[in-house]
């Protein structure tokens, strides 16, 4: 008749669980809601604490005690750092007593004292933080101070006496033996080093720079200064241990030992913070030097004609170089600058100003030299091996630099000429065109108007066709440039390639001129005084005159008028 009976008898049961159940899905969710109410309302509202900075007073190791706000201008890590000077101070006088000690309370602050100076000061702020009266924790703070300082109390009896008698004695005699040491030892080391077979002459490739007795009195001088400079270190060492022996002397120690590590101290970090500065300039500098070895490969590529670059001649090549190579490590330079130590300080940068005006004052010449180097390079006016004529200078250029010109004459002369003067100046280039269109040789003769001009020509072309360096082609050819009083100026003109040979051309022309016009009985003269020329001997060589000559005495007329 009921067939689930026994579902039906376990029916208050599951409902039970399922009440439970519901309950608790209930409570969570109710705490979960009060959970997010209040952090909302913590999230909503502004945190009005302050977290205050303790700094710790530590006097000689040991934590004094803690303060937690500052006081007018002074930060709280400012008041511990000048407690504990102070402190320092006091503890190192000879007469120090923790019972001068003394607090005076005002209004405002509650002083502590010592002999009428200054200690410390505590202020309102510090006795809300400590939740006591100020007076109160000033004297709290006055009991720390002196419980601290009493260790440090020096009491003059005599078994203190006696420990700083012996201590004081042991440091002297440990440097007197630590002198005694060094000196020792460096006898030792002349006696050993120091003898003339283990000297030879310093010498530098074919040049002696120092002889063997020099090197030997330079050896001998340098091993004294080592020996004084560690006697030296010795005693700076030592003081500073001796006078930290007494107690009124301590200040005066630790401000020795300052002196030295202070300075050692600085050089180490300078040279660690120098390190990522360093690294940069090194990558600067490298970057830069194979930049110019690849741009030296090119110019010298271009300047032996295995590149060519259109519009751009081979001995503009190395000039070029040059000057892009002094760009480059200018610029290098200028980016290096900041990186260097000490660039920053003033006086650096005045040194560098007052070594730029005095560059920029003293260089003036030079730098015009330079200008006019740089021009005469790209104007290409003549090359290295030319010979040329720059102002009362005539020879072959041996030398193109960017300030000056040097020029050997054919009497092996060289001469240095400012690249300035040559830029104001006129230079004549006689190789420029003698290679392919020949250099034209002139020279002029003076002929008298009796002799014909034809004839004239025609000896003057035979001489210079006789001249051995003249060019057969073009033609020698002659110009009668002046008409003179008495004579006619004859200017022979003719074509060499041999531009360097033109002092030897020349002397051979003007001979083989001499003889041709004294072959053919031609007088090479300028006759002023046509009215005495008879009974003169005529002006050629015995050689050249013609067989059985002899000079005609004067003619006299008779006027028979």
């Amino acid at each position: 008749m009921y067939p689930n009976r026994k579902m039906n008898e376990s029916f208050p049961e599951n409902c039970l669980t399922f009440n439970h159940q519901m309950m608790l899905m209930r409570f969570s969710g109710l705490l979960f809601f009060l959970a997010f109410i209040w952090a909302a309302v913590k999230a909503a509202t502004p945190d009005f604490t302050v977290k205050a900075s303790v700094t710790p007073v530590v006097f000689r190791g040991d934590t004094l005690f803690y303060f937690h706000a500052g006081h007018k201008l002074v930060t709280a890590d400012e008041r511990a750092g000048l407690l504990e000077q102070r402190l320092e101070r006091i503890a190192g006088l000879p007469d120090f007593s923790t019972d001068s000690l003394q607090i005076i309370n005002d209004s405002a602050l509650s002083e502590i004292l010592y002999k009428g100076s200054l200690v410390m000061a505590v202020n309102d702020s510090d006795a809300l933080y400590a939740d006591v009266d100020r007076p109160q924790l000033a004297g709290e703070y006055r009991k720390i101070l002196q419980d601290s300082l009493q260790r440090f109390e020096f009491r003059l009896n005599w078994h203190t006496l006696l420990n700083i008698t012996w201590q004081a004695l042991a440091v002297i005699v440990a440097l007197i033996l630590l002198i005694m040491a060094v000196n020792r030892l460096f006898r030792w080391l002349r006696y050993r080093l120091l003898t003339d077979k283990k000297f030879a002459e310093l010498r530098v490739r074919n040049y002696s720079l120092l002889s063997k007795e020099q090197v030997f009195a330079v050896s001998k001088k340098i091993l004294n200064i080592f020996r004084l400079f560690i006697i030296v270190l010795l005693l700076y060492i030592a003081l500073p241990i001796f006078f930290s022996i007494f107690p009124w002397t301590r200040n005066i120690a630790g401000k020795l030992f300052g002196y030295i590590l202070t300075p050692l101290k600085d050089i180490f970090w300078n040279i660690v913070h120098f390190v990522p500065n360093l690294l940069t300039i090194l990558v600067i500098y490298f970057v830069t030097r194979y930049i110019v070895k690849a741009i030296g490969y090119f110019a010298g590529e271009v300047h032996r004609g295995a590149l060519r670059i259109r519009n751009f001649y081979p001995d503009w090549a190395m000039p070029t170089f040059k000057i892009i190579k002094a760009l480059l490590y200018v610029f290098m330079f200028i980016v290096i600058y900041p990186y260097l130590p000490g660039s920053e300080s003033k006086v650096f940068q005045g040194v560098s100003v007052f070594l730029g005006i005095l560059l920029s004052l003293g260089s003036t010449s030079a730098i015009a030299n330079l200008v006019a180097g740089i021009v005469l390079t790209y104007m290409r006016p003549f090359k290295v091996g030319d010979r040329v004529k720059i102002g009362e200078v005539t020879g072959d250029v041996i030398e193109k630099t960017m300030l000056v010109t040097r020029i050997r004459t054919i009497k092996n002369e060289d001469i240095t000429v400012p690249n300035s003067s040559v830029l104001s100046g006129h230079a004549i280039n006689y190789s420029a065109c003698a290679e392919k269109e020949g250099l034209l040789l002139h020279t002029t003769v003076t002929i008298g108007y009796d002799v014909p001009w034809k004839q004239v020509h025609a000896l003057l072309i035979k001489a210079a066709q006789d001249t051995k360096g003249i060019m057969p082609h073009p033609d020698p050819f002659v110009l009668q440039t002046e008409l003179n009083d008495f004579f006619v100026t004859y200017e022979l003109n003719a074509y060499t390639h041999f531009p360097k040979q033109m002092a030897k051309l020349y002397s051979s022309l003007h001979q083989n001129i001499q003889n041709t016009f004294f072959e053919a009985g031609v007088e090479i003269m300028s006759p002023h005084y046509t009215a005495l020329r008879d009974g003169n001997t005529v002006n050629i060589p015995e050689e050249f005159r013609p067989a059985g000559y002899k000079r005609q005495g004067f003619k006299i007329e008779e006027d028979k008028e």
